[in-house]
């Protein structure tokens, strides 16, 4: 072998362990798909309000500034309505048979989800549900807390104890799960209050998180169970942190099953859960 062959061949193997260790411990590490790998993911699910009704909102600065932070899909649809079907979509590709919001029998499903996923690779799971009396509680409803915005308890193969309140939310956000839902409670998440006590909401409880994700290879994913039946079941979604191109947007068509595919896809998942199989990555937010 010639020596300019042999520098080449060198040269070959130290860029590719250079890059190897960017993509150990840095934002540009990447999962399946060219999706990131963030070490920590928070999705957060508000409820009942079109995209129209909260970006470009002066009763929504805080979603705002994140969507000119972060990334915005600005073609992002619900799957159904009423409110319940869309959170089993979400969570499992699936609305599961689930057609109305009553009060579902706990377990009722083996079906595989995001969680199950998550336990099945080794990886933690966890959800943070505002108002629920207690860890694990699978009561209907609760003051202003209601179990149909909380799909895990449906499924055997999700451990009730990884249904958490609110309160538990680690402050050291080092020590979150690697993936993690959180739901607010009927006030907070817009359904019986306000856009702009949702917005209050957000930024007094998860800002935090948000400014950390931005230095700390997380990611924030803000999104709506479904509209307000008024304008084709178009929701706000949004995308925040390091890895994330400040401003960024996309216009390609996306629903909660490219979502749901798109978590799945951050945590590296050889399995795809009901329709998120045949869902798409979401793509044009990342920074390269």
């Amino acid at each position: 072998m010639s020596r300019s062959s042999l520098y080449r061949r060198a040269f070959a193997v130290l860029a590719a362990a250079a890059f190897g260790a960017v993509g150990l411990g840095g934002a540009s590490a990447q999962a399946a798909g060219g999706v990131p790998r963030p070490d920590h993911v928070v999705v957060v699910v508000f409820e009942n309000h079109a995209d129209s009704q909260v970006i470009g909102s002066s009763s929504a600065p805080y979603f705002n500034s994140l969507k000119s932070g972060g990334g915005y899909l600005s073609q992002s649809y619900a799957i159904t309505h009423p409110s319940q079907p869309n959170y089993f979509a979400l969570f499992s590709g699936s609305t599961q048979g689930i057609t109305d919001d009553s009060c579902y029998t706990p377990g009722f499903s083996s079906a595989p989800n995001l969680a199950s996923e998550l336990i099945a690779a080794g990886r933690s799971w966890a959800s943070y549900n505002e108002s629920l009396p207690s860890q694990g509680s699978t009561t209907c409803s609760s003051g202003t807390y209601a179990r149909k915005h909380n799909p895990w308890f449906g499924f055997s193969n999700v451990p009730t104890s990884s249904a958490k309140t609110f309160a538990q939310f680690p402050t050291d956000y080092s020590t979150l799960p690697q993936l993690s839902f959180v739901i607010p409670n009927l006030c907070s998440d817009m359904h019986d209050c306000s856009v702009s006590t949702g917005d209050t909401w957000l930024k007094n409880n998860l800002g935090a998180y948000a400014s950390w994700a931005k230095t700390h290879n997380s990611l924030l994913v803000v999104t709506f169970d479904e509209d307000d039946s008024k304008n084709g079941n178009r929701i706000t979604t949004l995308f925040y942190g390091q890895s994330v191109v400040a401003g960024s947007s996309s216009s390609t068509t996306y629903n909660h099953y490219d979502v749901l595919r798109t978590l799945e896809d951050s945590q590296g998942l050889s399995t795809h859960a009901g329709s998120a199989a045949a869902g798409k990555d979401v793509s044009g937010i990342w920074a390269s």
